[in-house]
């Protein structure tokens, strides 16, 4: 046999097994915190040189007094709380220079679009912005005036929008208490019918006919007989600047305006304007006003116009009260305390949440009823005229079924609006929002504000309040407006409702 140099093949060795890979678990998301980076988009005014900056989305909480702004938003030509806060965020590094003035271009949005004069404790406004490098709130206030605080900001989700995501906003009214006193500055024709009595109501009679009181003319009743009669909720001036016969310039009046219907609020603010002083008056935050006025000139109400009369909003009257504001509360057609908005259009009809006045707030020797209102959103005027349709139920003005009738579909009802002072919006609200974020994102609410907030609000807002009334009586002035002669709607409740022929016809009537 021949043997085989051939052998048997072995085979192929099979390959290494690949290397075992340990999953590692993930890390948790950490909060996205105020002080935290973002990877959004770089700043494209860097340059080499510089340190690049990357923009954030972010929410900020601020506060101001509206005395001398013309509203909320930015209005050319208009010295506005936003145009302030805008070219500030400029300055402050926070928008680059091709953004200056396009706020579209940062994704500016505000939960409240307040109007003229009013004022905010808990405002919010988002953006993307440069918040590098820290201390943008310090270089922010220190580029604002003092009756603008920015209290702080913080992080958001890159969809959120300031207006869109607020789900409701509280708003509060302080109205003095005498203004629920049904014998405290009672209408023109009462003033009138009073001389000569035991009761006479001279000291009102200046208030009702002249605007606000005069050295050396109260107690003339023969001379105020004379005076002319100013319609003042139709905003007719009062003889501004003129001479009275007893040689004593009258320095100022108060005129009570509707408001500037330019502005109209559909969103959350509103309806609400504060009134305050004139463009050009200098504003003082946190003045001391001197409680000791003389008894025959003050006009804040703590001069009682009849004899005898010990109004206090004791538990009898908060009951009351409480039971007519409770009429607003639920969904209703509001089309009767709102201007432009006609009631088959569905912007008339809004959600209150809740409507009380519990609380009393003593300011500069003043008693003042907080009057707080939570809804979802609020139209233009609506809060002074739920609130003037209230005063004058409480002072009898009005009967409480009157409420149910301003709120039907079909009824049109003139609705008195109570004056700007006093109205302020306190705080906005985030909860669906909150709810959905809590495990990425910090809550958006005022509680880390909470002690700023409430410092600011003394010092510039209620000082203000009760300054203006001490000063102009503004309340003290629409209350003598408060008839059936103005508001002949007040005494008309019947099935058919008020048509515009019988307003008419009434209005002939009263003339």
């Amino acid at each position: 046999m021949e043997n085989s140099d051939t052998r048997p093949t072995s085979p192929s060795p099979l390959p290494p097994p690949p290397p075992l890979v340990v999953a590692e678990e993930p890390e948790p998301k950490k909060l996205k915190m105020s002080t935290t980076t973002s990877d959004d988009e770089e700043c494209t005014t860097a340059t080499d040189t510089k340190k690049r900056y990357k923009r954030r989305k972010i929410a900020i909480f601020f506060a101001y007094c509206g005395v001398g702004y013309q509203g909320m938003q930015k209005n050319p030509g208009a010295k506005t709380i936003e145009g302030d806060l805008e070219e500030a965020l400029y300055v402050s590094g926070a928008v680059s220079e091709a953004d200056r003035g396009i706020p579209k271009q940062y994704d500016w949005a505000r939960s409240a679009r307040t109007d003229k004069g009013v004022s905010a404790v808990g405002q919010v406004v988002s953006g993307r912005f440069y918040i590098d490098p820290p201390g943008l709130v310090e270089r922010l206030n220190s580029n604002l005036a003092s009756q603008i605080r920015i209290f702080g900001y913080k992080r958001v989700t890159a969809s959120f929008n300031a207006k869109k995501f607020c789900d409701r906003r509280r708003y509060v009214y302080l109205i003095p208490v005498f203004a629920l006193d049904p014998s405290c500055h009672r209408d023109r024709e009462t003033v009138l019918a009073s001389l000569g009595s035991e009761n006479e109501l001279v000291k009102c009679l200046e208030c009702s006919e002249r605007g606000r009181k005069v050295v050396g003319v109260v107690g003339n009743g023969k001379r105020n007989q004379e005076l002319e009669a100013v319609d003042v909720e139709a905003g007719i001036p009062s003889n501004r600047n003129t001479m009275l016969n007893t040689g004593v310039t009258e320095d100022a009046e108060v005129s009570l305006s509707k408001g500037d219907d330019n502005q109209l609020n559909e969103e959350s603010s509103n309806d609400n304007e504060v009134s305050g002083q004139d463009e050009g008056t200098p504003f003082s935050g946190g003045s001391v006003i001197n409680s000791s006025i003389l008894e025959e000139e003050k006009v804040n109400g703590e001069d009682k116009p009849t004899k005898g009369s010990g109004f206090c909003y004791g538990e009898k009257e908060k009951e009351r009260f409480n039971k007519i504001l409770k009429y607003y509360v639920g969904t209703h057609n509001f089309h009767n305390f709102t201007t432009r908005t006609k009631a088959e259009d569905p912007a008339a009809k809004r959600y209150i949440i809740s409507f009380d006045a519990n609380t009393i707030v003593v300011v500069e020797d003043m008693e003042f009823v907080k009057c707080e209102v939570v809804g979802q959103s609020f139209m233009l005027h609506q809060i002074r005229k739920m609130m003037g349709l209230a005063v004058a139920i409480m002072r009898n003005c009005a009967p409480e079924s009157l409420i149910d009738k301003a709120l039907q579909k079909d009824v049109n009802i003139n609705v008195p609006t109570a004056p700007e002072v006093g109205l302020y919006l306190d705080e906005c609200f985030f909860s669906s929002y909150n709810q959905k974020w809590k495990d990425s994102h910090e809550e958006l609410s005022m509680k880390a504000y909470e002690k700023e907030a409430e410092d600011f609000k003394m010092k510039y807002i209620y000082s203000h309040i009760a300054s203006t009334e001490q000063k102009d009586g503004t309340v003290a002035l629409w209350l003598h407006s408060l008839n059936h002669r103005n508001y002949p709607d007040l005494r008309i409740v019947d099935e058919e409702g008020i048509t515009d022929n019988k307003r008419s016809e009434i209005e002939a009537v009263a003339e």
